[in-house]
């Protein structure tokens, strides 16, 4: 007798338990399709910020609550990878794209400006460089400058040897190593690339020089 009964018991629960199964993938799925949306608007948004920004608007944030701004935007050509660079203001720069270390100079003046990204996302296309490879960096002035990969390293994120001031410009592109590990770790992976030439200057549109009376401080 107690055997039928936890038979029947068992037999009620299945299809409670197949339920609860089904949604909890549910809102797994559900989660990952939101988390990807929200990259994708916030690329979106990015990318107007960006635009704002070579308009002559100081400091456009992509959305309200924001603690950062686009910079400058970073190609690498050969790979067929690019990203808007941000300013690192506070803590949300690096969920969204590279950010430039703001105790080193502005990218593409004179000295080393260090720019940073998570090794599974923005710069998960570093592994894949090679010496001599070029990059593009374009600031929201216009000025497109051609920086050419010299070396690469693995360096202690406490004793990085990287200098800022002083010296031609050059790029100092950080990220966690090693790729592909799960657990952060101690050690950082530097990608360093000297500048070759000026490529051009867009001049900004006249909108864009009387906006500046109106942009932020």
């Amino acid at each position: 007798m107690v055997g039928r009964t936890h038979t029947r018991l068992r037999q009620a629960l299945a299809p409670i338990a197949a339920l609860a199964l089904i949604l909890s993938g549910g809102v797994l799925v559900g989660q990952g399709v939101w988390i990807s949306a929200k990259a994708e608007i916030a690329q979106v948004l990015l990318a107007r910020a960006w635009t704002r920004a070579q308009e002559g608007e100081t400091a456009p944030t992509p959305w309200p609550w924001a603690d950062t701004w686009p910079v400058a935007r970073l190609s690498a050509p050969s790979l067929g990878q690019h990203a808007i660079v941000l300013a690192e203001a506070g803590g949300e720069a690096l969920a969204f794209g590279p950010s430039h270390l703001a105790a080193t100079p502005p990218p593409g003046a004179a000295g080393t400006s260090v720019i940073a990204a998570h090794r599974d996302t923005h710069f998960a296309f570093l592994r894949d460089v090679e010496i001599g490879d070029e990059v593009v960096l374009e600031r929201a002035d216009g000025e497109r400058v051609l920086f050419r990969i010299t070396h690469t390293e693995v360096v202690h994120a406490e004793r990085s040897g990287i200098q800022p001031e002083g010296g031609p410009a050059r790029l100092a592109l950080v990220t966690c190593w090693p790729f592909g590990s799960i657990t952060p770790g101690p050690e950082r992976y530097v990608v360093w690339a000297e500048k070759v030439e000026t490529l051009e200057v867009h001049p900004l549109p006249a909108q864009a020089l009387s906006s500046r009376t109106h942009a932020r401080p």
